[in-house]
């Protein structure tokens, strides 16, 4: 068995996850590539899908990556662990309270400033964004659906909406997403308390399955967007609930055949790649739409980028906080505030792919988030280590 050291040392940064980032920008460049080279390779791919009312609900190429994206994630939660909540109430409710009650509506607030008013200029009021028809509405060419209006392209049924606001569904899609993957190793490299995270990241995967289709249905229906709750009950139930399913069952049956051991040193680093390589091959596709829009205005990136730092920093900052005015311990407020800050990107870019297609500009949006997530976040785990003297050690 190994020891307490080498098990802790290998929940810090994976050779993959170290480098997102740059993994990120290099699918961005081979995406735009591949768009230029062979234009109709993710077309074809996007294109083999299923089709409701002639309009492709599922594209089934990428359903499948995006499973392989989840599953990983899925297995590796131990619900046992929310039995533990009841011992320790406070960082719970906190980090409940920060990830439920506040953080999707200052994503909305803050995305919607920068988005739809300071940026608009740059973005270009009158650039459009066709987007997938939301599955269950069928509504004739030429109808309006929020603040866009049903056009035809190549033939298939879209919905044209200011790009903007597309842009503004990806960040809406990230702001309900607590992190419950990448938080296991923010909380580790911040010394915090393991036991807590776990606790959080179960339930979180839980909350997500309760939570994530209304409050995504209301904020995408205040940004003027149509989406009727049959299309994210329907990603909820591929993206969120199948994968959480396979990986209960799947947890279960391997640790009672194989045993626990085995499970932490074997199966799970053979799981380790599998969502990055699953994330990555994504990316490629996602990008190989969107280069032209990149090449076009460069500095697309950079107006998604800033409300995503400004939101991920202030959720932070709310919670570390608010943890310091409870008097938690330092080891409960590190992972308390990470969790708040961080986001399931996965399940984002899992939700917008669905929703409004791999073209979409919330697909894009989304994918700024993975590009900002491992940089920023590892500047806040060292923020909370230089003040973790700050709370009492013995709260």
């Amino acid at each position: 068995m190994p020891d307490e050291h080498e098990g802790r040392r290998a929940k810090g940064l994976s050779f993959f996850e170290k480098y997102l980032s740059v993994w990120v920008i290099l699918c961005i460049l081979g995406g735009i590539l591949l768009g230029r080279l062979a234009p109709g390779v993710a077309t074809t791919l996007d294109g083999i899908a299923i089709y409701v009312n002639d309009a492709p609900v599922v594209s089934l190429p990428i359903a499948v990556c995006l499973f392989f994206m989840m599953y990983p994630i899925m297995v590796k939660i131990d619900f046992g662990e929310v039995l533990k909540a009841g011992r320790a109430v406070r960082p719970v409710g906190l980090t409940l309270f920060v990830n439920w009650l506040i953080k999707p509506f200052t994503m909305y607030a803050i995305s919607l400033f920068f988005l739809g008013t300071l940026f608009l200029g740059f973005i270009g009021p009158e650039a459009v964004d066709h987007v997938k028809m939301p599955f269950g509405l069928s509504p004739p060419v030429g109808a309006s659906c929020g603040d866009g209006s049903v056009v035809l392209v190549n033939g298939v049924k879209m919905l044209e909406v200011p790009l903007w606001r597309s842009y503004l569904a990806g960040c809406i899609l990230l702001g309900i997403a607590p992190c419950t993957a990448m938080v296991l190793v923010w909380g580790y490299l911040a010394k915090g308390n393991d036991g807590h995270t776990l606790v959080m990241v179960a339930i979180n995967s839980l909350a997500m399955l309760f939570l994530y289709g209304p409050l995504g249905g209301f904020l995408l229906r205040v940004g003027r967007l149509p989406v009727p709750w049959q299309a994210l009950l329907l990603s909820i139930a591929i993206y969120v609930a199948l994968p959480l399913a396979a990986g209960f069952l799947s947890r279960k049956w391997i640790i009672a055949v194989k045993g626990e051991e085995w499970f932490q040193a074997r199966f799970l680093s053979l799981l380790t790649p599998v969502t990055m390589i699953a994330l990555l091959v994504t990316l490629v596709l996602l990008f190989s739409f969107k280069g032209d829009v990149i090449l076009s205005n460069p500095l697309t990136i950079l107006w998604i980028a800033v409300p995503l730092l400004m939101q991920t920093t202030l959720i932070f900052g709310l919670g570390y906080g608010l943890a310091k005015l409870l008097k938690l311990p330092y080891r409960d407020a590190a992972p308390s505030a990470m969790i708040g800050a961080s986001n399931h990107f996965e399940v984002a870019i899992a939700t917008a792919t669905m929703l409004f297609g791999l073209s979409s500009g919330a697909a894009l949006s989304t994918v700024v988030g993975v590009l900002i997530e491992v940089p920023l976040m590892l500047v806040l785990v060292k923020v909370c280590l230089r003040t973790s003297d700050w709370f009492d050690p013995a709260a």
